[in-house]
């Protein structure tokens, strides 16, 4: 799906578009696989659980600064209102384009996703390949106190992380169009690229509201 068509459907989503605009719809098939899926994992919400609770919007890769935002404040309640870890649930939301923070380093690798969304590293500021929140290993290694800076441990240590199955699309796309494969074993294909962990959701918009249901608060993290 297209980046200005799954905006426009979020648009529809949040109620922000205006009833003009509805017209647009009538040609724009929903995307199936985005809602055929017949159950979808609910059980994080039964995590969200401690004194204190929010839900981390990261809509944009931004460097991986969003995850960043998420996992820093978390630590600040711990360090600075002297709370035990598990009494801070923390929900990540990665939709729009920030789904590609989801994926693994051999997605980004084999589809060249830091070059093309011109990703810079947290850290250099500099151009970078690898995914800045995900499998920071070897070379990429972040350096003391930053190590538990990316998903893996945010997830180790109780975070939830969840994805936008509307943005996950155009990762779907990606490998339909670059392993020539039809819609079905495309989406198999880009499912085993998730990094262990990330929960997808029907959308990135429903999962936030579900998260504030459970009683977290917004936060915009990018």
């Amino acid at each position: 799906m297209s980046t200005d068509r799954r905006s426009f459907l979020e648009r529809i989503t949040l109620g922000t578009v205006g009833l003009g605009a509805l017209d647009a719809l009538a040609p724009l098939p929903l995307p199936a696989a985005a809602f055929a899926q017949a159950e979808w994992d609910l059980s994080w919400t039964s995590k969200v659980t401690g004194q204190r609770k929010a839900i981390y919007d990261v809509p944009e890769i931004e460097s991986g600064y969003g995850v960043w935002r998420a996992i820093l404040a978390r630590q600040q309640y711990v360090d600075v209102l002297k709370i035990p870890r598990e009494q801070v649930s923390m929900v990540l939301v990665l939709r729009h384009t920030a789904i590609a923070l989801a994926m693994r380093q051999a997605f980004w690798d084999k589809y060249n996703i830091g070059e093309e969304s011109k990703v810079t590293d947290p850290l250099t500021n500099q151009p970078t390949k690898h995914n800045p929140v995900a499998e920071r290993t070897g070379e990429f290694a972040l350096p003391a106190p930053m190590t538990n800076m990316a998903l893996e441990p945010f997830m180790a240590s109780g975070g939830i992380v969840l994805g936008c199955a509307l943005a996950f699309r155009d990762m779907i796309g990606k490998v339909k169009d670059g392993d020539k494969v039809d819609d079905a074993e495309a989406e198999r294909r880009a499912k085993t690229f998730l990094v262990p962990g990330v929960i997808l959701q029907p959308s990135g918009v429903f999962a936030a509201q579900l998260a504030q249901d459970s009683g977290c608060r917004y936060v915009r993290a990018s």
